[in-house]
């Protein structure tokens, strides 16, 4: 479960920050969002424009999914239900990344990757 909630709060900040206007999470509709982390699994994540997520833990029988809102800058997660540990909501700095990208937050790597995967 330590995976899920490392991986959960590295997927918060999954989402450059764009004008008001524009749908700052568009690129992941539809994509998913890949995160590693050391010695752990791969967690899968997609967001829906209905500000709805699902997520997996790829190797095992964890299925994660609630809904995300923007707050100011952040972007906040209500897990249903919350991984062991987490409490709702949990939020993080928001950025927008173009399918491809790959960054790094507290020792974790994040790829936005094209189609459901």
């Amino acid at each position: 479960m330590r995976l899920v909630l490392a991986a959960s709060a590295a997927l918060l900040l999954s989402a450059v920050a764009a004008p008001a206007d524009d749908d700052v999470m568009a690129t992941r509709y539809g994509n998913t969002v890949v995160v590693t982390y050391i010695n752990t699994p791969e967690v899968h994540l997609y967001y829906n424009a209905d500000h709805t997520f699902t997520g997996k833990v790829i190797g095992m029988d964890v299925q994660i999914r609630g809904t995300w809102r923007i707050n100011d800058t952040d972007i906040c997660m209500n897990y249903d239900p919350p991984p062991p540990r987490m409490t709702n909501p949990s939020c993080a700095p928001l950025e927008a990344h173009q399918v491809g990208d790959t960054w790094k937050y507290q020792g974790r790597t994040i790829t936005l990757v094209q189609g459901i995967q």
